[in-house]
C-alpha cells in the first residue's frame, strides 16, 4: 500500500477536498497507474452534487491518462511503463453482448475488485469506477488502453470519457460517412466532438447548435460548416433550410433534454438517425410525438453509450490520428491546471467558459 494526495466530495454539494489516500498494491485483474492528466467532467460536478448516487465519499475525476507503475500477479496483457488511457468500462468479455460480438454494449463491465481509502480506513467511492483526481489510481487491468507514448496526456486522456462520447456517437452510433449532412445540438464538450468526429469522418454539412456564441465559435473550429444560435428560432425550419429543406440524415442531441430531442426527431431527413448522447435527468419524459410520426418517418432512434466506443479498437486509432494533425484533441484543452484548482475549474465549466479544464498531475 502507498498513501498520495487525492480530491474527494465527502458530502452532497460540499466543496471538494484534497486528502491524503491509501492505494493498495494491485492483486489478481488490477494494476496502479500513476496519473499525468485528468479532464475536469460535468459527471464529477454531478457525483459532488448527489446527482449520480449517494455514495459518499466519492474520489473524483476519470478522463485520464498516465503511466502504468505495477500490475497485478495474473495480468500478463500491460506492463509497467506502458502508457495508457483509462476507461470506464472494462469489457468483461463473456457477457450476451461480447458474446454476440458487440463487447462495446457489454452488460457486465467491472472496476478493480479493492477499494482505495481515507487514512481512517474509509472506503471511496471512484468516480465512473477510476477516480482519477489523484497521484496515482487503483483500477481494474482492462481499463488501461495502451496508447503510443508521444502524444499529449492532457489531451488523449480526454478519450476517457467527454471527447470519445462525442466522437464515437458521430462515427459509431450515427455512422456518419462521406457527404453525410450533419445536425449537432449543444456543442459543449461532448457535442463539440461530434462536430469533429463528423469531420473527421468526412460529412458534407455539419450544422452546429447552441444558444452561446462562444460554443459555436469552438465548434466552427473544430470542423461545423454551419452555426445556429437557436435562441429564439423555429430550429427545424433553420436546419431544413441548411439542407435543401430536408432536414439533415443524423442529428446529433447532445444535451439529452425532451425539447431538443424532440427537436432532433423533426430536424432529420426521412429515413435519418437520431442520436442521444446527452444525458437526461430520470423524470424527464418525451414529449407527445404522434405514433404515426415515428413509422411514417422511418429511420433510426439511437442512444450512444459512451459514443458506443471499445477503447481497445477506439482509442490507438484516435490517438494515431492525433499524432498525425487530422484530430485536434489540443482544442479541446482550455486551461491546464493544478490539482488544488478543481473547485475553480467546476464554476467555468457550470458558466460554460471551457471546453475542458485539465488536471496535470
Amino acid at each position: 500500500m502507498q498513501q498520495v494526495q487525492g480530491v474527494i466530495a465527502r458530502s452532497k454539494g460540499a466543496p471538494v477536498e484534497l486528502v491524503t489516500v491509501n492505494v493498495p498494491d494491485p492483486g489478481p485483474g488490477e494494476a496502479v497507474v500513476t496519473v499525468q492528466a485528468c479532464g475536469v467532467c460535468h459527471t464529477d460536478l454531478h457525483y459532488r452534487e448527489g446527482g449520480i448516487n449517494d455514495d459518499f465519499p466519492f474520489l473524483l475525476g476519470h478522463e485520464a491518462a498516465g503511466v502504468v507503475e505495477s500490475v497485478g500477479p495474473d495480468v500478463t496483457d500491460l506492463a509497467p511503463g506502458d502508457f495508457v488511457v483509462l476507461n470506464w468500462r472494462a469489457v468483461c468479455g463473456d457477457c450476451r453482448a461480447c458474446n454476440r460480438g458487440e463487447p462495446w454494449y457489454c452488460f457486465a463491465t467491472f472496476n478493480a475488485t479493492q477499494k482505495m481509502t481515507l487514512v481512517d480506513g474509509t472506503e471511496l467511492s471512484p468516480a465512473l469506477g477510476v477516480g482519477a483526481f489523484i497521484e496515482k489510481t487503483l483500477v481494474a487491468a482492462g481499463q488501461c488502453t495502451r496508447v503510443d507514448p508521444r502524444a499529449r496526456p492532457a489531451a488523449v486522456g480526454l478519450l476517457g470519457c467527454g471527447v470519445m462520447a462525442g466522437l464515437g456517437a458521430a462515427i459509431n452510433t450515427g455512422n456518419v460517412g462521406r457527404g453525410k449532412s450533419v445536425a449537432v445540438i449543444g456543442c459543449g464538450g461532448v457535442g463539440a466532438a461530434a462536430v469533429a468526429g463528423s469531420a473527421l469522418a468526412g460529412a458534407g454539412t455539419i450544422i452546429a447548435v447552441d444558444i452561446d456564441d462562444r460554443k459555436l465559435e469552438w465548434a466552427r473550429r473544430l470542423g461545423a460548416t454551419e452555426v445556429i444560435n437557436s435562441t429564439g428560432i423555429d430550429l427545424v425550419a433553420a436546419i431544413q433550410a441548411l439542407t435543401g429543406g430536408n432536414g439533415a440524415d443524423v442529428v446529433i442531441d447532445a444535451v439529452g433534454r425532451p425539447e431538443t430531442w424532440k427537436q432532433a426527431f423533426y430536424a432529420r431527413d426521412l429515413a435519418g438517425t437520431v442520436v442521444l448522447v446527452g444525458v437526461p435527468t430520470p423524470e424527464m419524459m418525451v414529449p407527445d410525438i404522434p405514433l404515426i410520426d415515428v413509422f411514417g418517418r422511418g429511420g433510426a432512434l439511437k442512444s450512444s453509450w459512451y459514443g458506443d466506443c471499445l477503447p481497445s479498437r477506439d482509442f490507438p486509432v484516435l490517438v494515431d490520428l492525433y499524432l498525425q494533425g487530422r484530430l485536434d484533441l489540443d482544442a479541446f484543452v482550455s486551461e491546464e491546471i493544478g490539482i488544488a484548482d478543481i473547485e475553480a475549474a467546476f464554476e467555468k465549466m457550470h458558466r460554460g467558459e471551457v471546453l475542458r479544464s485539465v488536471v496535470i498531475l
